[in-house]
Parts: C-alpha cells; sequence; structure tokens
C-alpha cells in the first residue's frame, strides 16, 4: 500500500511531494519529491499520530456528571465520590461499550495509541471475576475494534492513603494483593496476544495507594515495558506524604525508586524547583493532562522551566472529560500565559512556533513514555498517520509550521487517521462511530437509569 501526500512532517522536518510505502503496519519506504503513482491514495497534508499517555477508559462515561457545585470545598476529593458511584455498577459489556467510545474519539482527534491506565479490576462486590482478566480483556477488545493502538498498564491499588491505610469501600474494584496483580498482568500479557503492537507495562497507582514494600515488588513485573505512577496532583497529597515520610512525592520517588527513562510521573502538578530540575534530569516522561486537570482544579505544572532543561512530557486525556489531542496541547501553552501573563511561553526562543514545540514534546515523550522505539513517520516506525482537512479555512494559504499552529489553536479539522496502515477515519470520522456509538448510549442509559 502507498499513500501520497503534498506535504508531510518527517522527522528532520516538512517536506513535499511525500509518498509512503506501508508493509505490515510499518512504514517501508518514505520518498520526498515523489510523483504520485496511479493506484496511491492521495492526500494534501499528514503529520505522524500522537500518542496518549494516560486515560481511564470508563471515566468517558461520567463526562459532565459532576459539574453541579457540592459542599463548600467542592475539589477533587468529592468528585472522587461521584467516580466511585459511578462505577459501582459497571458491568464488564459497560465497561468495554464506553472504552470503545473513547478510543473512537481519541482517534478522531489525533491520537493513535493509548496508555490505558487500568484500575477497574474486581466485580460490584469487590471480589475478583472468575477469570481474573475479565475486565482487561475488555479494554484489548474496545482496542481492537476500534483500531487504536494499545500500551496496557495494570494498576496495583492496595491502600487508601499513605502508610498503607485500609481502603475505603469505595475502592472495593481496585484493591489488589502483590500475588493477585502478578496473576492480572500475565492475564494481560495473554490478553494483549491477540493485537500486534499491544505493549505491556505497570502502574503502581501511587503512594497513597502502595507502600514502598510493595511498590519494589511491582515494579519488576514491568519486565523491561513502561512504569507509571499518579505523583503530587494535589496539594493534600503532597501534605500528606510529607506528614508520612518527611518527604514530597515527587523527592520520595527521586530519591527511592530508581526513576529513569522507564518511569512516566503522572501530572507532578506541584513540585519545588528542585524536584523540577531532578525530574527533568532522570530521563523520566511527565505525563501532563491539562484538560483533566484544569476542571479537577488540580493546579499549573512548571512546563517553562521545566523544558528549559530538557524535560520530556507526553500529554494524556486522564478521566476523559473531552477527548481532544490539540486542545490539550492548547491547555497547557494556555495555562502557562495565564499564569505569567506572556505569550508563546514553551516555544522559548525567537522565530520558534509554539504549536511545532508542542507537538515534538509530544510525539516523542509520547513514543518513550508508551514503550515505542521509534516515532513520526520514519522506515521501520509504525503507520500511524494523521491527515488535516485542506479545505478547512484554518488551514488557508498556510504552510510548514503555521499547519501545527492552525491545528492547535485555531480549530483545524482532521480528514483521515491511519492506525498502522490502516485508515480508522475517514471525513472526520471513525469508520465504526455509529455502532459503538449506540451501544455506548445503551451502557449509559442502563448505568444512569
Amino acid at each position: 500500500m502507498a499513500l501520497w501526500f503534498g506535504t508531510a512532517l518527517l522527522p528532520d522536518g516538512w517536506a513535499s511531494s511525500v509518498r509512503l510505502t506501508v508493509a505490515d503496519g510499518r512504514f517501508a519506504r518514505i520518498e520526498s519529491g515523489a510523483t504520485a503513482q496511479p493506484d496511491d491514495e492521495r492526500h494534501a497534508i499528514a503529520i505522524p499520530g500522537l500518542c496518549n499517555v494516560h486515560s481511564h477508559g470508563f471515566q468517558r462515561g461520567m463526562a459532565g456528571l459532576a459539574e453541579v457545585r457540592g459542599p463548600a470545598g467542592d475539589n477533587f476529593w468529592t468528585w472522587r465520590e461521584v467516580m466511585y458511584r459511578f462505577l459501582d455498577r459497571l458491568t464488564p459489556d459497560q465497561v468495554e461499550a464506553i472504552t470503545a467510545l473513547a478510543y473512537v474519539e481519541m482517534l478522531e482527534h489525533g491520537f493513535t495509541r493509548v496508555g490505558e491506565f487500568h484500575y477497574l479490576h474486581n466485580d460490584p462486590s469487590g471480589a475478583p471475576y472468575a477469570n481474573i482478566g475479565e475486565l482487561t480483556e475488555r479494554i484489548v477488545a474496545a482496542a481492537s475494534e476500534t483500531g487504536i493502538g494499545l500500551t496496557l498498564l495494570p494498576v496495583f491499588y492496595a491502600h487508601s492513603n499513605f502508610g498503607g491505610a485500609p481502603p475505603s469501600h469505595g475502592q472495593r474494584r481496585f484493591i489488589n494483593t502483590v500475588d493477585g496483580f502478578a496473576r492480572l498482568v500475565e492475564a494481560g500479557r495473554k490478553a494483549i496476544g491477540s493485537l500486534p503492537d499491544a505493549k505491556l507495562g505497570v502502574a503502581p497507582h501511587s503512594l497513597r495507594a502502595v507502600t514502598p514494600d510493595e511498590l519494589a515488588e511491582i515494579v519488576p513485573l514491568a519486565s523491561g515495558g513502561p512504569i507509571h505512577i499518579h505523583a503530587a496532583e494535589q496539594t493534600k497529597e503532597v501534605d500528606d506524604c510529607v506528614a508520612w515520610s518527611g518527604a514530597r512525592p515527587v523527592q520520595w520517588l527521586l530519591d527511592h525508586a530508581n526513576i529513569d527513562s522507564r518511569w512516566c510521573l503522572v501530572h507532578t502538578t506541584h513540585v519545588t524547583r528542585d524536584e523540577t530540575s531532578r525530574l527533568a534530569q532522570s530521563g523520566a516522561v511527565a505525563g501532563l493532562c491539562p484538560i483533566t486537570e484544569a476542571n479537577l482544579g488540580d493546579g499549573i505544572f512548571p512546563a517553562r522551566e521545566y523544558m528549559l532543561e530538557g524535560g520530556r512530557i507526553g500529554f494524556g486525556t486522564d478521566s476523559n472529560i473531552l477527548i481532544d489531542a490539540p486542545g490539550e496541547l492548547r491547555a497547557l501553552e494556555y495555562a502557562q500565559r495565564l499564569s505569567e501573563r506572556a505569550r508563546n511561553v514553551l516555544a522559548a526562543v525567537e522565530g520558534r512556533s509554539t504549536g511545532r514545540t508542542l507537538f515534538d514534546s509530544a510525539l516523542a515523550g509520547g513514543a518513550l513514555a508508551l514503550g515505542q522505539s521509534k516515532s513520526g513517520i520514519c522506515v521501520g516506525g509504525q503507520a500511524d498517520i494523521v491527515s488535516f482537512e485542506p479545505a478547512d479555512p484554518a488551514y488557508a494559504s498556510r504552510s510548514g509550521d503555521a499547519l501545527l499552529d492552525a491545528w492547535i489553536f485555531a480549530g483545524g479539522r482532521i480528514d483521515c487517521v491511519w492506525r498502522a496502515g490502516s485508515k480508522v477515519v475517514h471525513n472526520g470520522r471513525h469508520i465504526r462511530r455509529d455502532s459503538i456509538a449506540t451501544r455506548y448510549r445503551r451502557a449509559l442509559e442502563s448505568v444512569l437509569e
């Protein structure tokens, strides 16, 4: 199969008249200045697909349900209670249906691989399913049906707070022992065997939910795959960590967990200047979810300082309140602008495109966080491609990096998306959207009746 684009973003920059030959889901040949052949599918503008480093698929079904003012001090922790009530009744079929729609929307908005931070494991009573991998298999089924690339991140969750505090009733569907989790990881490894390019890692949920001894046992289960963990999302979390250990969450992890490029620390919203510098130097990825972080009132990550020190970032959709790849990039830049009362903050260098800066960072950091050895449109890389709709007025008279600026900041639309060489989005719509959306609506009618 071959695709021809008038212009495409390659690892060394924008190129014209680009012909991409795809074999076995990967780029076999890339030619610039090429003439389109009679059987080539032709499009105007191509960029690589992005990785979504942090998703809780089932939470797509509760988007908008927590936007009613609660008691005084309405915050992340009161939102969490709404989330616990929502998941209480979810069946495996409903988890699969909700997750599938989330994955459809990710593909329609430019994400071609997802890191599923999967912590819903048990039945509504809190007992393991007869098939311990039941819900894991539903995540894999949603990825298979939609075509999105999957990096499965089974979550270990054992406690309600630092120091091994007993879990709450609302957490019963998450809870595991180390031995049970090892079996769950193996079930995940078996389940993803049906997907040709799936990856497996592990995700100790947070230092709130995992003791140091458990963390030491969980990490080796990654077997060289990615390791993801929530860290320093909320000020209460930071305060509780200091009370428990005398150190802040990111500080504790950097001091005790051998943080390196295998790791993705999700949120890291509340970090000191020293933590910011040390995290950047560690080689880990900061997994940022700016839309969710804004929705939950988490705070603002110090992206400018972190990126100036060479820190790696990836972007995720977390609660899936709104799935929008360019929107996540835009939200990070806009938060910096509001905080610093300045413009084009993350571009850093005069004459540099902010959109290109954000995109390049998201592409490289996302691939690293999800266990991809290559990123971008390159020989041997996964053939994950996003094409822009050239008739959209946002792209009028634009070329090069201005196209990325138009996509991220001016609402430019996507036309088609290919995942591993297969077209999954056409004219801006996923090829299975209608049937998946129908199942989603039925699932929500049952859950919310």
